[in-house]
């Protein structure tokens, strides 16, 4: 499982001209999930985004969490982020999990960080052509992998 965090001040998801999750401070997390992705890649992944020490304190050093600032989180799914593209210039996508695995882990997270976070967790809509509005925060904007826990 992978997944690209960034730091936003706000952030949005648009399918079909409607807004299916739209946030403030927070937290713009594009997750990847591929085929060899369990449930405990969901706990770690989720208790790793909601701790992450990213926002600023007093001193304007990263101290703070989600739950010190009371931010929020836009999840949306993201197959390409487990793009191949060590061949020719059209990337493969074999590693990204089909929906009927994707789709459970996806919602899975969704519960996951609700129950972390302690409120609910916006989102886009899996599948979808999402449109995507950010304001990166920093910028800053950090990639985790399961499988490479550094």
């Amino acid at each position: 499982m992978r997944a690209v965090i960034q730091r936003v001040t706000q952030a949005s998801c648009t399918v079909d001209n409607l807004i299916t999750g739209e946030i403030s401070a927070g937290l713009m997390v594009l997750l990847g999930i591929e085929d060899n992705d369990q449930q405990e890649d969901i706990e770690w992944l989720a208790a790793k985004i909601v701790n992450l020490r990213i926002f600023g304190d007093e001193q304007e050093l990263m101290n703070k969490s989600l739950a010190d600032i009371s931010g929020n989180i836009l999840l949306v799914s993201q197959f390409t982020l487990f793009a191949a593209t060590k061949k020719g210039n059209r990337p493969g996508f074999t590693r990204a999990a089909r929906p009927e695995k994707a789709i459970p882990l996806y919602e899975s997270m969704i519960s996951q960080l609700d129950m972390l976070l302690g409120k609910p967790v916006q989102t886009g809509i899996f599948g979808a052509d999402m449109k995507i509005s950010l304001l990166n925060d920093g910028p800053v904007t950090i990639i985790i992998d399961t499988k490479n826990k550094e």
